[in-house]
């Protein structure tokens, strides 16, 4: 069983989200930024995150996205599992039928729906103030790291504007004519 990216990218981007969030909606072009993650795939992950109720949206100048409930009331599995994420180590997706259609289960069926069991069990233990908590004692701050490239600079980019063709339509018909 392997966790796909995009659960791992949910969980990754919520983090980021609840260590930034006491300063108020956080831009999911800036979580795209610094977690290098593109900024339509957390836009559909945000999509599903928000009807699950775990985001908030807020829209207009300085809006973003903040946690719809408190970090400690999130888990992990609340995360992967909002972004249709299978938690699943069997083979048949949990149908009972590993050796095909007519023949059932494999031996090891039992195995690995134990295993599902676990990582659930697992994954709820594990809630986002641990992660923002195990963050914070290795030091981490939400000031560290990459500043957000804007998109506006404060010195505009002048240009010189080079003409190829002709500025007029007398000057087109007589770049044609010749």
């Amino acid at each position: 069983m392997r966790l796909t990216t995009k659960g791992r990218f949910a969980v990754t981007a919520m983090l980021d989200l609840a260590l930034r969030e006491h300063n108020g909606p956080v831009a999911l072009a800036a979580i795209s930024q610094r977690q290098q993650i593109s900024l339509s795939y957390l836009e559909q992950l945000f999509g599903k995150l928000r009807r699950a109720e775990l985001v908030e949206s807020t829209r207009g100048p300085g809006g973003g996205y903040s946690l719809g409930r408190r970090a400690e009331d999130i888990t992990v599995a609340d995360v992967i599992l909002a972004v249709d994420e299978a938690l699943d180590a069997t083979g048949c997706g949990g149908k009972e039928h590993c050796m095909g259609d007519d023949s059932g289960r494999c031996l090891t069926h039992e195995l690995w729906t134990r295993l599902n069991d676990h990582m659930l069990v697992f994954l709820n233990s594990v809630s986002l103030r641990h992660l923002v908590d195990e963050q914070r004692a290795k030091g981490f701050t939400p000031e560290e790291g990459t500043p957000l490239k804007r998109a506006i600079s404060p010195n505009p980019v002048v240009r010189p504007i080079r003409v190829t063709g002709p500025n007029s339509v007398f000057a087109l018909g007589n770049a044609l004519s010749k």
